[in-house]
């Protein structure tokens, strides 16, 4: 199982991801870093394991208010053998282009970005795009068609529960299995709610071919150890 670190840029900054609630997200305080740039916190989660993927929410692009493509492209020169996974709020061709074209990374299609279910049928069985499952608390984020037909998804797909992202809930469990039991030969990513080490084995015992994770790694609840005993090579 692959264990992806994650970041929230606003302003240009990493802010600290909090229950889903983006308004109250702040520039993130951490031990692995000593300042919010980009380039410190992923030096510093790069420090606790050799990792080789990192996701990434454009959270002001997502909003509409903005975007932080320079951070983006300062990340990618600073760190180019590191896979970027970047959910920059693509609802069309042209957004994910904007990540694909300048060589970027891979872009993820958000359901809560969607409009409804085209941009993602058109994508269907693709290894150039992540689609992330958005739900919050027992709501999914996005056009319900996406939910509905699981045969248009591409080849990965994360299931991202807003509401227990930075919380001490633990991961989805039941939407996890409730996905991977209709995705087919799809990859499946969980995201939100990781709490240390217990929560990686469960999640790659429940058949997740990944997990995305951020303040676990922050709190020092995780260390390359625990992620070495679940990876999957």
């Amino acid at each position: 199982m692959d264990v992806i670190p994650v970041i929230d840029l606003m302003g240009g900054v990493v802010v600290r991801a909090r229950m889903g609630e983006r308004d109250a997200y702040r520039p993130i305080e951490t031990t692995l870093s000593p300042t919010s740039d980009p380039i410190d916190v992923v030096r510093g989660l790069l420090s606790v394991h050799p990792f080789s993927t990192l996701y990434v929410a454009d959270l002001d692009a997502i909003l509409r208010r903005g975007d932080n493509f320079s951070a983006l492209r300062r990340i990618r020169a600073a760190a180019p053998a590191l896979g970027l996974w970047i959910d920059n709020g693509a609802a069309d061709e042209a957004g994910l282009e904007a990540i694909l074209g300048p060589g970027l990374g891979v872009p993820v299609i958000g359901a809560e970005s969607q409009r409804d279910g085209a941009l993602i049928a058109a994508h269907r069985d693709s290894s150039r795009v992540v689609i992330s499952l958005d739900f919050r608390r027992e709501a999914f984020q996005g056009p319900e068609v996406i939910l509905r037909h699981p045969q248009y998804w591409p080849r990965r797909v994360i299931v991202m529960t807003l509401d227990r992202i930075g919380g001490a809930a633990g991961p989805d469990f039941a939407r996890i299995a409730g996905v991977i039991s209709v995705a087919g030969a799809r990859e499946v990513y969980a995201a939100g709610g990781v709490r240390g080490p217990g929560d990686l084995a469960a999640t790659k015992s429940a058949g997740a071919a990944g997990v995305l994770v951020a303040s676990a790694l922050h709190d020092r609840r995780l260390a390359s150890a625990d992620i070495e005993a679940v990876h999957t090579t």
